[in-house]
């Protein structure tokens, strides 16, 4: 019992801290940054009743919808408005409900940890580096759609992972998980990334001989028939992914369903690739290694007393202050886990090439080495035939996984009889929290000088 409450008190800190870092100064940035200007812009045209055109579908819109009708009448945030939606708006009220929304994603991130092994350490360590995760703060600080995409997936795989330690029937955990992967297509497209994880365990499954080693594919999703698939991750994910669009269809009747999934398809095979599309563009190779993360907002002031928002910009010679806020990891917590997915690959194979794969420790790797690269995989793998611009935050899906295979590792090190390998894992540890403490100013938007702002870019690429 003691352990457990502190593995609570734990748990509870981190949310904590993950809650006051996305609350923090949340409308000092009175603008509207990067893609703010689509996504809550079209929120407040479905408050007025106006036409909205989008390029995604519709549910992060009707999400900042609701956060804007509540923000507009909460007793905090007034104290800063603007225009740029097309009403007089504070930033808070189109911003609060993703700081909010964002602040549970490490605890999902945990919990699907711990349905792998019922291990609390490896929760813990994952709902740590889930919320040392510079690029998931960075999304959950604007209002934008990604950390929606990303959580709704998670809840699904979670729904999905329960239903699979299930001792009866899996029926209502596979029906909420078709719910929420449903969900995560109808914020974008590639949120379908999740459910095609999924399939492909299940395919898997099905494809490994019955062992004892085995116990987390069995014994409810060996037992899944084509059928129940096909209705409770099939049938469910479209009808939830359909009906979603409604509210939308109601307010904007034409164009009507299927030609906005045809102009939604086209809009993307029509953008074009490269930086004379957007200077931020990046390959999904580049992702792997964080090589072109993506300035969300950019200013500069004389003294720390000068607005942040000041205009024109100001000559190279009388910059004293930078703003910046980057869309971007951990460096090294993403290193490191781009290191430890390539880890679960290399020994996956080994083991396959020697004959044996079956002969692991249920715990050690098999069945979640299956379960995060398949998964990381299906979220990163289609991107390889995506021919238009796209950028870091397309990889926020795929990393989670990668994540996930690092907390493995080091919960595996941290629990082994040799001193060297306990102490790698909390070097280990220290460096990504350290690395997380020293790039928050370009997280947040914090005042930098010009030299503090070039000690934390160290890369040409990452500017």
């Amino acid at each position: 019992m003691t352990k457990r409450i502190g593995w609570a008190i734990a748990l509870g800190a981190i949310f904590i801290i993950s809650l006051g870092l996305r609350f923090w100064r949340l409308s000092e940035l009175n603008t509207l940054v990067f893609d703010e200007v689509y996504y809550p812009v079209f929120a407040n045209r479905y408050l007025l009743g106006k036409p909205v055109y989008n390029a995604h579908p519709p549910l992060s819109q009707y999400i900042l919808t609701l956060g804007i009708w509540i923000g507009d009448r909460l007793p905090i945030g007034q104290d800063t408005v603007n225009g740029l939606l097309g009403s007089i708006r504070t930033p808070f009220s189109y911003r609060w409900l993703n700081a909010l929304t964002g602040s549970f994603l490490p605890l999902v991130v945990g919990a699907i940890a711990y349905e792998l092994n019922r291990r609390p350490s490896y929760a813990l360590i994952a709902t740590l580096f889930a919320a040392l995760d510079g690029l998931f703060l960075v999304e959950s600080r604007f209002a934008l759609n990604n950390i929606y995409l990303v959580l709704f997936g998670l809840l699904g795989q979670l729904c999905a992972l329960r239903a699979t330690r299930s001792r009866g029937s899996p029926r209502f955990l596979l029906i909420v998980a078709g719910f929420w992967f449903g969900a995560s297509a109808a914020i974008k497209w590639n949120g379908l990334g999740f459910l095609l994880g999924f399939y492909l365990i299940w395919l898997v499954a099905g494809l490994l001989p019955s062992s004892r080693h085995l116990a987390l594919f069995a014994p409810a999703l060996k037992r899944l028939k084509l059928r129940q698939i096909i209705l409770y991750l099939g049938i469910i994910p479209v009808l939830t992914y359909s009906l979603l669009w409604i509210p939308h269809l109601i307010l904007n009747p034409s164009p009507g369903f299927w030609e906005m999934q045809q102009r939604i398809l086209t809009f993307h095979q029509n953008i074009g690739s490269g930086t004379s599309v957007h200077p931020y563009c990046s390959p999904w190779y580049s992702w792997l290694l964080m090589g072109r993360p993506v300035a969300y907002f950019y200013n500069t002031a004389r003294n720390l007393e000068d607005a942040i928002l000041a205009y024109p910009p100001l000559p190279q010679e009388a910059v004293e202050v930078i703003y910046d806020v980057h869309a971007m990891g951990n460096p090294i917590l993403w290193w490191l886990s781009t290191g430890a997915i390539a880890l679960f690959l290399v020994f996956m194979l080994y083991r396959l090439l020697w004959g044996r794969l079956w002969q692991m420790r249920l715990l050690s790797s098999t069945e979640i080495g299956f379960y995060l690269l398949l998964n990381y995989g299906a979220n990163l793998l289609p991107w390889l035939k995506v021919s238009r611009c796209t950028f870091l935050y397309h990889y926020m899906s795929a990393s989670i996984f990668a994540t996930l295979a690092l907390a493995w590792w080091i919960d595996l090190w941290l629990r082994r009889d040799r001193y060297w390998h306990r102490q790698l894992a909390i070097a280990l540890i220290v460096a990504i929290v350290a690395a997380f403490i020293f790039w928050l100013p370009i997280y947040l938007g914090l005042p930098l000088s010009p030299e503090g702002y070039r000690l934390r870019m160290w890369f040409d690429r990452w500017v």
